[in-house]
């Protein structure tokens, strides 16, 4: 089992996307988190209590974003909404651990994987870094969101160079598609995965 991890916009997605191209079961954390948060679950309800009605969006969903501005500012309504969030994404997790067959190869796709402790359920913990100019280009094309924005999300979390010393394997997403994809498939052919 691997866990995959990395910082806000080190292109840990995309190297998740290579495992399952090569028929990994990739459990993502990021996306159970987002469907625990829907209208009419008990961490809807949760959270809105917590944060207020001017977080609910048009449709009636959380705003990811304003949540976002709210608990990226204050580390203590951060913990507060990992909180209600972590425990179920967690139990969720071990669900589909348990309901996988035993020779898939399953990864875990988590940004706060270590911070989580979802670091005891792994075998291989494979991080994925870029320079710090590329991860706030992706994060302003991908989310449309201003430096300083970036950087204190950035910041929120566990320091990169942190999870790389804890890591069996470091990829650098900092080039292209191709050279990051080698060395996936690199660490395949030496044995970090059967």
């Amino acid at each position: 089992m691997i866990g995959l991890t990395g910082s806000f916009g080190t292109g840990k997605t995309f190297v998740a996307s290579i495992f399952r191209a090569l028929g990994a079961k990739v459990i993502d954390a990021d996306e159970i988190a987002h469907k625990l948060i829907r209208r009419g679950r008990p961490e809807y309800r949760r959270i809105i209590r917590l944060f207020g009605k001017g977080i609910i969006g048009r449709r009636g969903e959380i705003d990811r974003g304003r949540l976002g501005e709210i608990v990226f500012s204050d580390a203590l309504l951060l913990k507060k909404l990992g909180g209600i969030v972590h425990p179920p994404v967690i139990k969720y997790i071990e669900r589909s651990i348990r309901s996988a067959g035993k020779s898939d190869l399953i990864v875990i796709d988590a940004p706060l994987l270590i911070e989580a402790r979802l670091d005891r359920l792994i075998d291989k913990l494979v991080v994925v870094k870029c320079s710090k100019r590329r991860q706030i280009e992706r994060c302003q094309e991908k989310f449309c969101m201003q430096k300083m924005k970036i950087l204190q999300r950035i910041k929120s979390q566990m320091s990169l160079k942190k999870k790389m010393k804890m890591a069996d394997l470091v990829i650098d997403n900092s080039r292209s598609r191709a050279h990051t994809r080698k060395q996936v498939l690199k660490a395949r052919r030496e044995g970090l995965w059967k």
